[in-house]
């Protein structure tokens, strides 16, 4: 909150002198959003009186590079036109070149203990297509600030969790945590920012309690605070980015880390010619603090549901759940190369993760599950069981429906007589009533019928004796029939 003075300071300056907001805020020490809160009224125009040339206005002009050295030739032509100045910039160009007081901002070299400092940032390196999607390409670096040991990634994004991801693969190469690590006003690290107030990401927080480090970010438009970060970017652009193939991200990491061992721990240590980088980061690593015991979670975990569907949709890819988590509330927990599915603290399906668009990522035993479920419930009914028996049935159905029959009367009609006869008399009966056009169930009875009529009626066999010859001769005495008819009456 600033007072009212400032405040004054600030409308005086935008409204009388048109001074842009970044050009207050900058002499002010003051964050744009902050001037711009203390703006409540538009800009207005004031009628000037016409001046004669750049000499009248000497005193003005001296009295202005006095309190304000650093301001620009041009702003202050606005501001003498305000007050009736006519003539072009040049005059206003050389009178103040010739005020100006000769004040050059000297900054101190600043010595760096070993494993008390980092540097941080993001670096933009365009756009790459992966697949049918094109994805930003952005390294995050980290550079120790006493041996210049850096460690860069890449990612296809600048979000929250790829930025702590950097820090923990950062982390975990150098085996040790700096004491203090120095940011630009990254959303990451800075969500608000007054003068020297700050809201700091919660996630981020949570890192650093993890970690133990102090943040510190720059003053706002202080690029010189993290030169040697900055450094670091434009050597990563001109020695390793430059006219580099890659096919897969983690290709790109790995051929990045090797140009950090072979390459750029080689240069020369600025303060020793005769070590290199590397052999100032082994004096450096042994005073980093150590490492906790437990990695930091740095994933996304988002809540999520599936529709009607085997899939749950995460940065527009499709992946596959078991079939019985459908519905169901579940967690995304998302890394840079992996998607995990979690019911509760239950991992039920892991993915490796896709940068393209629209793919479904299927595993496959989750359709198979899904299949046999589905098989399981058509065997559940009449019709489930009669499709599975026999296959073709379909085309029987279609051709009774044609003549007028009801498919469910048909359907179950004939589970009955593949109850009675089994799937491959069935099958035949089927067949053959289709070809006598006559696709019925009672036709296909009564085909089964006459097959089995004639499965019952084929001769007996002859029976062989040839080895039993005192068979061959023997004699059978018929007996009298009526002496049947004796027994019958005497039973009456």
């Amino acid at each position: 909150m600033i007072d009212l003075e400032t405040k004054a300071r600030i409308r005086h300056l935008f409204h009388a002198e048109h001074w842009k907001i970044g050009t207050i805020a900058a002499e002010l020490r003051l964050h744009p959003k902050t001037v711009a809160l203390a703006l409540q009224t538009e800009r207005f125009k004031n009628k000037t009186v016409r001046g004669s040339s750049v000499d009248d206005y000497a005193g003005f002009i001296r009295e202005i590079l006095e309190k304000h050295p650093r301001l620009r030739a041009t702003r202050i032509l606005e501001m003498l036109r305000l007050r009736g100045y006519t003539n072009g910039i040049h005059p206003v160009r050389r009178l103040v070149a010739a005020e100006r007081p000769a004040r050059h901002e000297a900054f101190l070299r600043l010595r760096a203990f070993p494993g008390e400092q980092a540097q941080v940032d993001w670096a933009n390196f365009g756009t790459v297509a992966i697949g049918r999607a094109r994805r930003k390409l952005s390294c995050f670096v980290i550079t120790l600030s006493y041996s210049r040991a850096l460690y860069l990634e890449f990612f296809f994004d600048q979000k929250i969790e790829s930025f702590l991801h950097g820090h923990v693969h950062a982390f975990e190469d150098w085996k040790g945590v700096p004491r203090t690590l120095l940011y630009d006003n990254l959303r990451s690290v800075v969500l608000e920012r007054r003068g020297d107030v700050i809201h700091f990401n919660p996630r981020f927080v949570e890192m650093q309690g993890h970690y133990h480090f102090d943040a510190k970010p720059c003053h706002i438009r202080a690029g010189n605070e993290k030169g040697r970060v900055e450094r670091a970017i434009r050597y990563i652009r001109e020695s390793f980015f430059a006219a580099r193939p890659f096919t897969t991200l983690s290709d790109f990491n790995r051929q990045a880390l090797q140009w950090r061992d072979n390459i750029a721990g080689a240069r020369k240590f600025h303060d020793d010619d005769s070590r290199t980088v590397a052999d100032a980061f082994a004096e450096e690593q042994k005073r980093l603090m150590p490492l906790p015991v437990n990695r930091f979670n740095a994933e996304l975990i988002v809540p999520v549901r599936s529709g009607k569907t085997i899939y749950i949709r995460f940065d527009t890819n499709d992946y596959s759940i078991p079939p019985a988590a459908v519905g169901k509330q579940l967690l995304l927990a998302a890394s840079q190369s992996c998607v995990r599915i979690l019911d509760g603290t239950h991992e039920i399906a892991r993915h490796r993760r896709s940068y393209d668009r629209r793919q479904a990522i299927l595993e496959p035993a989750h359709q198979d599950e899904l299949i046999r479920l589905k098989q399981k419930a058509a065997g559940s009914v009449s019709g489930g069981r009669l499709a599975r028996a026999v296959p073709k049935c379909e085309a029987f159905l279609d051709a009774a429906f044609e003549r007028g029959e009801s498919a469910a009367v048909q359907t179950a009609r004939l589970v009955k007589l593949l109850d009675l006869y089994g799937p491959k008399e069935l099958s035949i009966a089927m067949q053959e009533a289709i070809s006598r056009n006559t696709p019925n169930a009672s036709s296909v009875a009564f085909i089964l019928s006459q097959r089995w009529k004639m499965a019952r009626r084929k001769p007996l066999p002859l029976i062989d004796l040839s080895r039993r010859p005192d068979l061959e001769s023997f004699n059978v005495n018929p007996h009298n029939p009526e002496m049947y008819d004796e027994l019958v009456r005497r039973n009456e």
